[in-house]
């Protein structure tokens, strides 16, 4: 059974038919479907020719748009909003889209289509496929802009931690940075099949649903534009920390070799002097131990003196 089923009048009421035919006497019908629904391809086979058909079942798709016959084969993406899963698991919605019928197809829930869903229950439907498309359309490109902009906000955030040195790599960082992969996979080729639907010519589409479409289309352009900045700014980030922590690790290098070459000279003297081993000078004086502490502070500043010399220090 479909997830709700819609007569839609030019005016955009709504009438929930009471007949199994895909199409309505006037307007369009719109026919939702989930994919897990066992009766959802029996239904396709039977009213659509196989082409769009098994666009609508396919398990796994890509944002495409594709002219068949008199109608149009189009797959997108929206921001996945449902709880318990990233956003940037962007998911799909099937379609096929004729002058007096709609079929969309999902497997999670698609928040743009449920809005369309109520405002159809409120009967304030897009009174044609077009306006239809062009609405959802919108909905989804306003969606990945928002999630955008939120991801743009926390690349500033991390840029503006980097004038401290000493902050440490936000753990977001590398989850954020394959989230935007993630997306640049998907809203990529969206871009060029929304691009290809304001091109298209046909009845279906009218010359002002196409000037909004373009529209649209360039604004999917602005974001995958977007995500490539931020993919390049976030890289930048990372690389900077790394080469705070790689700076930070030569500093205490530095410091543990100097240290190293002061006390050398020194272990091997309380070495040589610590064993155990008779001829010993000093054995027999009671100074001799103060004596000696004395000739290893000299020779410690003396070679401070010497690393400084050479530029070491």
């Amino acid at each position: 059974m479909p997830i709700c089923v819609f007569d839609i009048a030019a005016d955009g009421t709504t009438t929930v038919p009471s007949d199994d035919a895909p199409c309505g006497a006037q307007g369009y019908r719109w026919w939702h479907f989930d994919l897990s629904d066992p009766e959802l391809e029996p239904w396709v086979r039977r009213h659509l020719h196989a082409i769009p058909a098994g666009s609508l079942v396919q398990g796994q798709t890509r944002p495409r748009c594709d002219r068949f016959e008199n109608g149009l084969i189009l797959n997108l993406r929206g921001i996945n909003l449902n709880e318990g899963m990233h956003a940037d698991e962007m998911i799909s919605i099937r379609m096929w889209v004729a002058d007096n019928l709609l079929v969309t197809v999902r497997r999670n829930k698609v928040f743009a289509i449920n809005d369309i869903r109520e405002a159809a229950e409120a009967h304030r439907a897009p009174p044609t496929p077009g306006a239809f498309l062009t609405l959802l359309v919108e909905k989804l490109t306003e969606r990945v802009h928002e999630h955008v902009e939120g991801i743009d906000r926390l690349a500033e955030f991390f840029e503006h931690d980097l004038e401290d040195k000493d902050t440490p790599m936000p753990r977001e960082l590398p989850e954020i940075r394959r989230a935007v992969i993630r997306l640049r996979r998907y809203l990529d080729p969206q871009r060029v099949a929304l691009a290809r639907l304001a091109a298209i010519e046909m009845p279906l589409i009218p010359s002002h649903t196409a000037l909004e479409l373009r529209e649209l289309a360039n604004r999917a352009i602005i974001a995958v534009e977007e995500l490539d900045e931020l993919q390049g700014r976030l890289i930048s980030v990372q690389d900077e920390h790394d080469a705070n922590i790689a700076q930070r690790q030569a500093r205490h290098g530095y410091v543990l070799s100097v240290a190293a070459a002061v006390f050398l000279p020194l272990g091997f003297l309380t070495g040589l002097f610590g064993v155990n081993v008779a001829g010993m000078p000093g054995v027999e004086d009671p100074q001799a131990f103060a004596i000696l502490c004395l000739a290893m502070l000299a020779l410690g500043v003396v070679m401070i003196a010497i690393l400084k010399f050479v530029r070491w220090l």
